[in-house]
C-alpha cells in the first residue's frame, strides 16, 4: 500500500502562481495569494504563517477551480466576493463595477471639505457614497442606478458597513429619480468610448457591466446629462466632483463651466494622470 505524499499550501502556490504566469495573467503571485488564502479560509496576511501546512483535499480542489477561473481572467474580487477599498470590504459581483484604487482620488477630494448630504450618480456597488458616509458620521446620502441588481449590491454592502440607517437607494437614470438639492455630488460615471471597449483587459470587457463602463460613442454622455441637471440639486456652494477618463478633463471641465458651475478644476490621481474634475455651484 503506498501512501500519497502530503502536498503542502506552499506547494499548490507554487504550481499556481506557474500555471497563472502561463495564462498571461497580471500579479500572477499576487492574485495566487489572495486565492489560496480564500480557499483555505486564512486571512490574507496571514498566509505565509501557514504555507508549511499540509493542504487538505478540500482546499485543494476549491484552489484549482479558483485558479481555472482566474485563468480564464476571471477578476479576483468575483472570485472571493469582495475588494478593498478605502479601507474597507466592499462586496462585488459581475453586476457592479470593481471599485477601483485610482477612484479614492475622488473620495480624498471630497472628504477635504465638510457636507452633509451627498448624492452618488451611478452608485454601483455604493463604494464611493458609503465610504463618505463612513467617515463623516452625521452625513446622509441617496446613491442613483439605472440597474436594480446593482443597488441590490450596494444596499448588501450598506448594511454590511452598518449605514443602512444613513444611506437610500434609488433607480433610475441621473437625476431622474433626485429631489431637493445636496452640498455634494459626486459620480464614476460610464466614459470608455465606443473606440476604446475593445482594448480594454479581458478582467473587464468580459466580466464587468458594459452598462457601467461605457455610455457609446465619445463616451462623454453622461457628463453632458450631469451638467444639464446639476444646477437643479446642488445646493448654492455646494461641490460637484466627477470621475473621467484621463484625456477628458479639458472637455468635462468646459461643460461644467458652460453650466454655471465655478472654481472648475482637473485632479491627478496617484499616477499624475487626470482623473477627478470638480467644480463648485456660486454661492
Amino acid at each position: 500500500m503506498t501512501t500519497q505524499p502530503v502536498t503542502t499550501l506552499s506547494a499548490a502556490l507554487v504550481q499556481a502562481v506557474r500555471d497563472l504566469r502561463a495564462a498571461g495573467v497580471p500579479d500572477a503571485a499576487g492574485d495566487a495569494r489572495v486565492l489560496l488564502a480564500h480557499a483555505a479560509g486564512i486571512l490574507p496576511d496571514r498566509l505565509t504563517l501557514h504555507l508549511q501546512e499540509a493542504a487538505s483535499e478540500a482546499t485543494l480542489a476549491g484552489f484549482a477551480t479558483l485558479i481555472a477561473r482566474r485563468a480564464a481572467r476571471e477578476p479576483v474580487s468575483h472570485l472571493v466576493g469582495g475588494r478593498l477599498f478605502w479601507g474597507r470590504r466592499f462586496i462585488v459581483t459581475p453586476d457592479v463595477l470593481d471599485p477601483r484604487p485610482e477612484t479614492e482620488t475622488l473620495v480624498a477630494e471630497a472628504l477635504a471639505a465638510p457636507f452633509a448630504r451627498v448624492l452618488d450618480l451611478g452608485t454601483g456597488s455604493g463604494a464611493i457614497a458609503l465610504s463618505l458616509l463612513a467617515e463623516r458620521d452625521a452625513a446622509e446620502g441617496l446613491g442613483v442606478d439605472l440597474s436594480a441588481a446593482a443597488l441590490t449590491v450596494a444596499q448588501r454592502n450598506a448594511d454590511a458597513l452598518g449605514l443602512a440607517g444613513r444611506c437610500r437607494f434609488a433607480q433610475g437614470s441621473w437625476f431622474g429619480p433626485v429631489d431637493g438639492h445636496f452640498d455634494l455630488i459626486v459620480s464614476n460615471p460610464p466614459y470608455i468610448t465606443q473606440a476604446e471597449l475593445a482594448g480594454l483587459s479581458p478582467e473587464v470587457r468580459l466580466f464587468e457591466p458594459h452598462l457601467a463602463l461605457t455610455p457609446g460613442g465619445d463616451g462623454l454622455d453622461a457628463y453632458r446629462a450631469i451638467a444639464a441637471g446639476v444646477a437643479a440639486h446642488l445646493a448654492p456652494a455646494g461641490r460637484l466632483l466627477l470621475e473621467i477618463g484621463p484625456t477628458q478633463g479639458v472637455p468635462v471641465a468646459q461643460m461644467l463651466r458652460d453650466a454655471g458651475l465655478d472654481q472648475v478644476r482637473v485632479l491627478p490621481d496617484l499616477d499624475g494622470r487626470d482623473r477627478v474634475v470638480a467644480a463648485v455651484a456660486p454661492a
